[in-house]
């Protein structure tokens, strides 16, 4: 049931899943967001598909979760359409990795091509170990990310996959 009353509502959310072990919690994201009242549609990164399935998303979202850029070719524009119809671009958990590779510019995966095509918010949730965070390259690619106008939410500080306590946390 969705809340008819909720900021979120009829909101177009692309919700990008990567591979941090915090994967499992984006289901429970992509679950509030559609009890919130918004449109989900979630990209899956190869790294993400190791920790949670795209099936989840697909049921949690009554969308076909996205996985492969050549998945997104329902149309002439493929990976450009599906950035123009968002409101958010969501990514949660963002690994290390997927930081970088967006910070770069990287485009050959399906999240890639997306974030490039498109000028719609970016909304970028750090979850990885607390020496891969405050390292000093991941450090960097926030700071180039923030500078192209990204927001950045989180991490949290508490207890991490590894058993150590430190910042992190989804």
């Amino acid at each position: 049931m969705t809340n008819p009353s909720s900021p979120l509502t009829g909101a177009h959310v692309l919700l990008a899943v990567t591979g941090s072990i915090a994967a499992y919690k984006a289901a429970a994201l992509a679950s509030a967001l559609v009890q919130a009242g918004a449109s989900v549609q979630a990209i899956l990164t190869a790294g993400a598909q190791q920790f949670v399935l795209p099936l989840t998303f697909t049921a949690l979202t009554q969308r076909p979760a996205l996985t492969e850029p050549a998945a997104a070719w329902n149309d002439a524009a493929g990976h450009v359409s599906i950035g123009a119809a968002a409101d958010l671009l969501l990514v949660a958990p963002a690994s290390a990795n997927a930081i970088a590779r967006l910070a770069l510019g990287l485009a050959d995966d399906l999240l890639g091509a997306v974030a490039l095509s498109t000028s719609t918010p970016l909304l970028v949730a750090p979850a990885m170990e607390h020496g891969m965070l405050h390292h000093p390259a991941t450090q960097a690619h926030l700071v180039t990310l923030r500078g192209r106008g990204a927001h950045i939410v989180g991490p949290e500080t508490g207890h991490l996959a590894s058993g150590a306590v430190g910042d992190g946390r989804l």
